[in-house]
């Protein structure tokens, strides 16, 4: 067994060693918020496959652990989504950002969703895939967004509802770039 000075000693140099070698972390989270527009298909437990409806949302998430495209990220969504504007659902979740590719990663999500029709709030599960751009900001923590998105939905509650969404998700500076650029122009100097 080592002496006491010796431990001491030993954690030291080990300390040491880390202070002198370790490069400093850079990882910031990094956020979003995106407009989803597509079509989902509604359905039941009984009968999945359904009509076609429009569909449109807004999905937000924060991703950590990342400091560089090649890194992988997680972090928690919400989203707000609307089918043919007949009902309002809330979720929330988990993200995880997997680096196939440094410029078009793929972005796999899990939660749970509330639902409101006429027949009022209902519980579910939701699963998705995003495909897009989702690169590293190196100069802020908000990275820009875009591409596309499969997502399934599965209704806990009395109505028995299934949906599969297929929908283009656009990074709402993105939408709002023209506006900004218009305004700039116009302003007086």
């Amino acid at each position: 067994m080592k002496s006491k000075p010796t431990r001491t000693l030993t954690a030291a140099t080990v300390f040491a060693a880390v202070a002198v070698f370790a490069s400093p972390a850079e990882a910031r989270p990094q956020g979003n918020v995106g407009l989803t527009l597509g079509v989902a298909e509604l359905g039941r437990r009984d009968d999945p496959f359904g009509k076609l409806h429009f569909s449109m949302g807004g999905r937000g998430d924060v991703l950590f652990f990342r400091e560089r495209n090649a890194d992988w990220g997680a972090g928690p969504y919400a989203e707000v989504l609307t089918t043919s504007f007949d009902d309002l659902q809330l979720g929330a979740g988990l993200s995880a950002l997997v680096p196939v590719h440094d410029y078009l990663p793929i972005v796999v999500s899990g939660g749970a969703y509330g639902r409101h029709t006429d027949l009022g709030w209902e519980p579910g599960v939701a699963a998705s895939v995003f495909w897009g751009t989702r690169s590293y900001n190196y100069h802020a923590s908000y990275g820009l967004t875009a591409g596309l998105l499969l997502q399934g939905r599965y209704g806990l509650g009395d109505s028995r509802e299934t949906a599969v969404i297929l929908a283009g998700q656009i990074d709402l500076a993105l939408i709002g770039l023209p506006f900004l650029m218009a305004y700039e122009a116009i302003r007086p100097r």
